[in-house]
């Protein structure tokens, strides 16, 4: 990996630490295309455990263990994943909707609307997912991703806007969020919030407190400088709140205090 690589992952993940400080690791993800080899020390499912995986799951264990994960066609047991990740051409059952109507949808047709508009790659285009802490990443990430709660994403909106402005566009379909962090951010190549799904709930363990933040690679120093910028700008994490002004306290406390102050006026006044 090019030392500036290693620079830039290290920088970015002090710049995450101080000014974010997400509970679990914030993530490098890379995509790897046919013929490009597993990064060293990188566990596969079905290779070094004999397990199969899904892609929700590997990015819960990366940023909760930190461990280095990559999964691809033998261990992706997700059908949906599979399909998004292109490890599995999708068939005629897939995109009529076959697994969401009466789970996620009405009918057929609302079904086949969702899974129309679901992130995908063109099948064959990709291998493996790769997943790392970045502390711990040996190769160059395409994507980023932090999760934190609603304050610290604000943060990260904060800093992905500090240079461009404009405004931060997600799109959500309430699951696969696998591929709204990868595929959403890849091909759009823009920064985005995203929502835990259902599965990201079951098997990532996504606690009803976080969101997902996904931003592209290139914007890595971007960030940065948007972390501190804008934390210098008085926007910071934790979120100041308004404690100055006077308090009001209860009746009996404002009672006891002037008696507290009688009694201390007068024994001022006596010690004259």
């Amino acid at each position: 990996m090019k030392e500036d690589v290693t620079t830039t992952l290290r920088l970015l993940d002090d710049a995450l630490t101080r000014y974010v400080r997400p509970d679990t690791f914030p993530l490098a993800i890379r995509m790897l295309k046919p013929g490009e080899e597993v990064p060293k020390d990188i566990r596969i499912p079905s290779k070094t455990m004999g397990e199969q995986w899904i892609v929700c799951q590997s990015i819960g264990v990366a940023r909760r263990y930190g461990w280095s994960i990559a999964v691809g066609q033998d261990d992706v047991i997700c059908p949906l994943a599979a399909i998004a990740f292109g490890f599995r051409r999708p068939n005629d059952e897939y995109l009529k909707g076959f697994a969401s109507v009466g789970m996620y949808c009405k009918d057929e047709q609302a079904a086949a609307n969702l899974e129309a508009s679901t992130w995908r790659f063109e099948p064959g285009t990709y291998n493996y997912v790769c997943v790392a802490p970045l502390n711990r990443a040996t190769f160059e990430p395409h994507v980023i991703a932090v999760y934190a709660n609603s304050a610290q994403v604000l943060r990260l909106v904060h800093a992905s806007l500090y240079k461009r402005g404009g405004r931060v566009v997600s799109t959500s379909g309430g699951r696969l969020d696998c591929a709204e962090i990868v595929i959403q951010t890849l091909t759009t190549n823009e920064p985005k919030v995203i929502l835990p799904c259902t599965g990201d709930r079951v098997f990532g363990m996504a606690q009803d407190n976080e969101m997902a933040f996904a931003f592209p690679w290139q914007y890595a120093h971007e960030i940065i400088e948007g972390l501190e910028g804008t934390h210098k700008g008085g926007t910071r994490y934790p979120i100041t709140v308004a404690m100055r002004n006077t308090v009001t306290m209860p009746k009996s406390y404002q009672e006891l205090m002037k008696m507290l102050s009688d009694r201390d006026a007068e024994a001022a006044t006596k010690g004259d």
